[in-house]
């Protein structure tokens, strides 16, 4: 079974994606914050992560330069998820090494079909 860690400061929305993610048979690992999920990556990586931008102690964008450092953290497939939609930021996720990017709010529509794009289902 594949693991996603999701990383995200609002409870509510880890809950929505753990119940949309379970029902596409991933095992889920949960972060509220940037810092706490690299803490998870180092104990092992998972296949993916569904990742915010907007977070307390460390952001997504920091969280996710830390973790394209590591040994093996360039094989995590990323998908940033959060309510910034401008060009710039977008740019600036996927120079960063996100795979793919959706806004909020989702439904499983939109993860089933950006999780297809990147190869995770």
């Amino acid at each position: 079974m594949k693991t996603c860690l999701v990383v995200d400061d609002s409870s509510v929305i880890r809950k929505v994606a753990r119940r949309i993610l379970e029902g596409l048979d991933f095992e889920i690992v949960e972060a509220e914050d940037g810092e706490k999920a690299l803490e998870v990556c180092k104990h092992g990586l998972p296949d993916a992560v569904l990742l915010d931008w907007n977070m307390p102690v460390m952001d997504g964008y920091e969280f996710l330069r830390n973790l394209r450092r590591m040994p093996g953290g360039d094989q995590p497939k990323v998908v940033f998820c959060t309510t910034e939609n401008d060009v710039a930021h977008i740019a600036r996720a996927l120079h960063a090494g996100a795979n793919e990017y959706i806004m909020k709010p989702f439904d499983k529509d939109i993860v089933t079909a950006k999780f297809q794009e990147v190869g995770l289902i």
